[in-house]
Formats: C-alpha cells, sequence, structure tokens
C-alpha cells in the first residue's frame, strides 16, 4: 500500500477541506458521481441520527448495539457535503454566506 500524500492544513479554511476531499476521493480511487454521493450522504446522515439518539440521556439501545461516536458521524457527513459541493462546482463558504445573507432578512417564529 502506497504512503499517502494527503495533509490537511491547521486551521484550514472550508475550501481547504473541500480540497482535501477532491484529493482523498482521487487518492483512494473513490467513485464520485451526484446521484451515489447523495445516498452515501444520507445514509451518513441516518448514522449521524442514530449516534446522537444512542448518546441522548434518556435514549435506548438495543442489547449487543453500541452508542454510536457522534463526532465521527459528523465528520463523515462533512466529506460528503463537501463531495457533493466539489461535484457541482459551489465554494460551501460561499453557498454559506449567500444563504445566511438570506436568512438575515426572514423572520423567524418559534412555535
Amino acid at each position: 500500500m502506497a504512503e499517502s500524500k494527503l495533509f490537511l492544513k491547521e486551521n484550514p479554511t472550508m475550501a481547504d477541506f473541500q480540497q482535501y476531499v477532491k484529493e482523498m476521493k482521487a487518492e483512494r480511487g473513490f467513485r464520485v458521481e451526484p446521484i451515489y454521493e447523495c445516498c452515501l450522504l444520507a445514509e451518513e446522515v441516518g448514522e449521524l441520527i442514530s449516534a446522537v439518539r444512542k448518546n441522548t440521556k434518556g435514549g435506548s439501545i438495543g442489547s449487543g448495539s453500541v452508542a454510536g461516536n457522534v463526532k465521527l458521524e459528523l465528520a463523515d457527513v462533512l466529506i460528503y457535503l463537501c463531495s457533493i459541493a466539489n461535484i457541482h462546482g459551489i465554494s460551501l463558504e460561499e453557498a454559506f454566506r449567500e444563504k445566511e445573507e438570506i436568512n438575515k432578512q426572514r423572520t423567524w417564529k418559534r412555535l
């Protein structure tokens, strides 16, 4: 097995994360197709939800089941978000800033 050349600098920007994921997918020979990546994202979000539920006070897990690692599941979700953004040529930082400017103009109701 060849040594990985992947490197993520200290205090990375969102663009750094996106570039890292792009290089990681190429280095590992992962398939990068929009629908496939969306399916994998949905799967990881499900795992995140399960981990949060299992780690919530009063949550229940079946015998033989183990509480999931929320931190690692969040990382998986971030990887697929970056990958999907890369496929579509979208800067997640720019998208976040644009959407937040829209959200600042909205009126928010509490239920």
